[in-house]
């Protein structure tokens, strides 16, 4: 755990470190520009609030376009970093919340206070690139893991990352939830209001929802998961 603005700092300077090794292999100007700045959007990831993910990922395209680099790269390559971005993380999901990686850890204990039998329907709904997969994977070791992800990219990534799980391409409100015994999300606030008119609609009796960090919206959480330092998962049992 690094001090603000130090992760940023270290991001920048990854992002730099690949663009100048990449020129000078004479990599194509526009694919080590796409490369560096994809690495900044992964960086930008793990940061703790949606600013400084912004302010990390924008950090090596601003700094190129300030420096004299900036004037030799062609006005469609940052088209095609912008491509890539989009590819990662597409239009139509800007709308849920953007990939937030489940934190190492972030889900022990959860077995105990959700016991589920071997062989049961765990969905990992908006799994990215899979984090939430392997701590429920930790939990459950014996049940049936499946995850949906719209970007193909991340899903790729994975069902390379988690191949004891079945990984779909797809709409996590389009999924269906009916045949899940949990339900698993790393949302945020004003998505919780959807996720919860849709475990009303299809959760079975007895099935359960879990949702890291953020409850929902006037209901009352059956249980919840606490531990010193780590998010709470809130716990609800179907009917809702």
């Amino acid at each position: 755990m690094l001090r603000w603005p130090l992760p940023a700092l270290l991001a920048w300077a990854a992002c730099w470190s690949l663009f100048i090794v990449m020129a000078r292999v004479a990599a194509p100007l526009p694919l080590a520009l796409a490369l560096a700045a994809a690495l900044g959007f992964v960086l930008a990831l793990p940061a703790a609030t949606r600013w400084r993910r912004i302010f990390v990922a924008a950090g090596f395209p601003l700094s190129l376009a300030a420096s004299g680099f900036g004037a030799a790269v062609p006005a469609w390559a940052w088209l095609l970093a912008l491509g890539a971005l989009a590819l990662i993380y597409p239009l139509n999901t800007w709308r849920d919340a953007p990939m937030f990686p489940t934190p190492a850890g972030a889900l022990q204990g959860l077995a105990h206070l959700v016991p589920l039998p071997p062989e049961t329907r765990v969905l990992d709904a908006g799994c990215g690139l899979g984090d939430g997969l392997r701590e429920l994977h930790r939990e459950y070791p014996q049940a049936q893991l499946s995850g949906v992800e719209w970007s193909w990219p991340l899903r790729l990534a994975c069902a390379w990352r988690c191949r004891f799980a079945r990984i779909t391409r797809g709409d996590l409100w389009a999924s269906d939830w009916s045949q899940q015994d949990l339900v698993y999300l790393f949302q945020r606030p004003e998505s919780m209001p959807r996720a919860l008119d849709k475990a009303r609609r299809e959760l079975r009796p007895g099935a359960w929802l879990a949702s890291l960090e953020f409850e929902a919206p006037g209901l009352r959480a059956t249980a919840v998961l606490r531990r010193a330092g780590a998010k709470p998962v809130w716990l609800y049992r179907a009917p809702l």
